[in-house]
């Protein structure tokens, strides 16, 4: 691979291989990527289904892996269903099944996360990713964080 290539060709590979990752990954739990983020949002308290689609909003751009469902209420349906979430009026949160299984496929997450940045220091991958926000925020993005009280 020639190092000299531009900045979009990076990101799409790696993106296309971390969620080839993912796949292999967390498909044996029966879990795809997305319903593990809509998990971790879970995790930080309750949230209803317009705050949940918005926090995965950029993960919905690309088209989904084969047989996926195809929007953030579909995933949702899926989690409940397997009682890893539960729905009260127009919240959803985390069951202790939930909780419990976030917990495992964190675990994998890290160690799939811990492979993939071998050799790349903290340092490095701090900068990487301060520079991929700033970036991000000069093409419009704005960061719903900043935005709370």
């Amino acid at each position: 691979m020639d190092a000299s290539r531009p900045l979009g060709y990076w990101l799409k590979l790696v993106d296309s291989l971390i969620s080839e990752q993912f796949t292999v990954s967390l498909e044996e739990h029966g879990v795809t990527r997305r319903q593990w983020q809509l998990l971790n949002v879970l995790a930080k308290g309750p949230a209803t289904g317009g705050e949940l689609t918005a926090a995965l909003a950029p993960f919905f751009g690309e088209p989904p892996a084969e047989g996926e469902p195809t929007s953030p209420s579909e995933h949702l349906t899926e989690l409940v269903e397997s009682g890893w979430v539960q729905e009260e009026g127009h919240n959803f949160m985390l069951t202790e099944r939930g909780a419990t299984s976030l917990d495992r496929l964190t675990s994998i997450v890290d160690t799939m996360r811990e492979e993939s940045s071998a050799g790349v220091s903290a340092e490095d991958y701090a900068t990487t990713v301060r520079s991929l926000r700033r970036m991000a925020l000069n093409l419009g993005w704005e960061d719903p964080a900043a935005k709370a009280p």
